[in-house]
């Protein structure tokens, strides 16, 4: 039998991600779209979460593909209503309302799965596999686009809690967790803010190992690259291994060649691994990637620079 999943925000992401990728997948059935603007074709259409619950239509699991802001009091909302929940990144805000949404899951006893699309990538596991044990002494991330490419017309990523640059850069983050043997911590950076907006537009940051010990790691974060995508992070270990993810985690070189070209199928993997989580009861909130965000806002130094 399949979950019967509904999709909370028809923005883009949904659109060409989450729909197609539900679409595909037998375990489940696309059963309601929720949103005050969009409509998804063929199937029940609300204005709002309370509206699909008052329709009485059976839902076993929603997405919620909002902006982060909104999403706390949807998910406790949903979750209320006995539905599991599988959360777009970035999650929330900030790390206490995704501790808070995490609390509140398991205190409704239902999954919750906060999902890192770039995780999702042979390379990245191979990565992560070759780093095991290893210590990291030198990170390199460059992570730039054009948000006119990838964010037309949406207002809310330069309000507060929208997050900016660090929309795309949360990704790169998210790997970065993912494939480094011990954590790392920020030490410092520069947030470039537009004049007219509250988020920022570029980011350089400077990252510590926990220990103390010496080591250069640094990212760079930026939305003002108007040629292509640069989607790259290069990493080296004290006993030099040097590996090398380029266009956004996909390919890796190790020692300057290239060992593996990934084919991206991130989203097709999230609603596998969603599956496996709604058969095993079991939950998936990393918040890892959020709270080096969170501390590049606390230990950022602000720089005012042109209006978008």
């Amino acid at each position: 039998m399949a979950y019967r999943i509904a999709v909370v925000g028809i923005g883009k992401i949904a659109r060409d991600q989450h729909i197609p990728c539900i679409g595909k997948n037998r375990k489940f059935e696309l059963v309601a779209g929720v949103s005050r603007h969009g409509k998804i074709d063929g199937v029940a259409n609300f204005e709002s979460i309370a509206a699909l619950k008052a329709s009485k239509l059976k839902v076993d699991c929603v997405a919620l593909c909002t902006p982060p802001s909104v999403r706390l009091a949807m998910a406790r909302e949903c979750l209320d209503a006995g539905w599991h929940v599988l959360i777009e990144k970035p999650p929330t805000p900030t790390v206490g309302e995704l501790l808070a949404m995490e609390t509140h899951a398991r205190k409704k006893k239902r999954v919750l799965y906060a999902t890192w699309h770039s995780r999702y990538n042979a390379s990245v596991d191979e990565a992560k596999k070759l780093l095991k044990g290893k210590h990291v002494d030198f990170l390199r991330v460059t992570w730039k686009e054009d948000v006119e490419k990838w964010h037309p017309g949406q207002a809310w990523i330069w309000e507060p809690g929208g997050f900016g640059v660090f929309d795309p850069g949360i990704n790169a983050l998210s790997i970065v967790t993912k494939i480094l043997p011990e954590a790392i911590f920020v030490e410092g950076a520069t947030i470039e803010v537009p004049a007219n907006a509250a988020t920022p537009i570029g980011a350089d940051i400077r990252f510590k190992r926990g220990d103390g010990t010496a080591a250069d790691l640094s990212a760079v974060f930026d939305w003002r690259q108007k040629t292509g995508e640069t989607w790259e992070i290069e990493v080296g270990t004290r006993d030099g291994l040097r590996l090398h993810l380029k266009n956004g985690g996909s390919v890796l070189a190790v020692n300057g060649k290239t060992v593996r070209e990934a084919v991206l199928h991130e989203y097709e993997d999230i609603y596998a691994k969603f599956a496996r989580l709604l058969k095993a009861k079991k939950s998936d909130v990393d918040p890892s990637p959020l709270q080096l965000v969170s501390d590049c806002f606390m230990l950022g130094k602000p720089v005012v620079v042109a209006k978008v």
